[in-house]
């Protein structure tokens, strides 16, 4: 039995990072259940995401059989986004917090893979998404912002965002708040990733 992982780092530091050690200690966690083939797709973020501009939006609310050869090469990179995301059963996010929000690069991603007929679909009882049995691990890292406070402006972002596009089943390891108690919050986040 295979399963196909999705990895996003949306961390800029691509040493030094907590984000980055715990996915790697998460990757292996996951790799390490028994009569799984793992295969990991990685999509570094901090490689360099495009921005969505005028072009991608009117070639992205044009249908698929009238858009010019520039509209389709407008979209390559984002259709290849979507296809990473469809052929991952898991999806596995390391996501610092830059104050108090997500990483840019991390909101470039959002805006290529959150689309209409692609990811989510319009019905007549609201909005569906389209990636559904699937499940996603987001490792929060932050120096002083803790998740679940008046300060935390992300954890309920991305799980609206997720669940828009059918992905529900998430579950938050929490490494926050590393720069105000850095062995107890690792060592909290490692027991979190050891029981999965």
């Amino acid at each position: 039995m295979s399963k196909n992982i999705l990895r996003i780092d949306a961390s800029m530091r691509k040493t030094d990072s907590y984000s980055r050690d715990l996915l790697d200690k998460l990757i292996k966690q996951l790799n390490g259940e028994k009569g799984i083939n793992v295969k990991v797709t990685t999509r570094d973020l901090a490689d360099g995401i495009s921005l969505i501009n005028e072009q991608w939006i009117a070639a992205n609310f044009t249908a698929i059989d009238e858009r010019t050869a520039d509209q389709h090469k407008s979209l390559i990179a984002s259709d290849t986004l979507v296809d990473e995301l469809n052929k991952a059963e898991l999806i596995v996010i390391g996501l610092p917090i830059y104050n108090f929000g997500v990483p840019a690069a991390f909101k470039a991603w959002i805006d290529q893979v959150v689309r209409s007929k692609l990811t989510f679909q319009y019905t007549d009882t609201g909005p569906v998404g389209l990636l559904n049995n699937k499940k996603a691990y987001i490792i929060v890292a932050s120096g002083g912002t803790k998740l679940g406070t008046e300060l935390d402006f992300i954890s309920d972002y991305v799980r609206h965002v997720l669940a828009f596009i059918g992905i529900t089943d998430i579950t938050f390891i929490d490494s926050s708040s590393v720069g105000l108690d850095e062995s107890k919050v690792l060592a909290h986040a490692h027991e979190h990733i050891a029981r999965i």
